[in-house]
């Protein structure tokens, strides 16, 4: 038996499902970032639809438009970043990545790691 998903016999797998994945829709932004917002206690239907010069609060679709703009290129931007490996700032990003601990021994008790001792 073949190890692996495979369709049936004389059937095709439609090229769509083998491509990359498609960046999301406008629609589906929208979505994502109002959801994010409500998560935090934001609601976006507070702001104005119009825009008003003397408070200069930004509108309802400004906000949106820039949210959008932010999500559709900074998340991947920020999650391809690594910290360098080596030289004077690797050591700082090495104990940012893996804090000590407050309880060590309750932790490695937790863990099993205590009874290696």
């Amino acid at each position: 038996m073949k190890s692996g998903l495979h369709p049936p016999h004389g059937m095709r797998i439609p090229e769509v499902l083998l491509s990359q994945p498609q960046p999301p829709t406008q629609e589906q932004l929208d979505a994502y970032i109002r959801t994010r917002l409500a998560l935090a206690g934001v609601d976006l239907d507070l702001l104005p639809t119009q825009p008003d010069p003397a408070t200069g609060v930004p509108t309802r679709d400004q906000a949106l438009r820039s949210l959008r703009s932010f999500v559709a290129t900074v998340p991947g931007a920020i999650a391809g970043w690594a910290p360098p490996v080596s030289g004077a700032p690797a050591a700082a990003y090495a104990q940012q990545a893996a804090p000590p601990l407050l309880y060590p021994s309750i932790t490695e008790a937790w863990t099993g790691k205590a009874d290696a001792r």
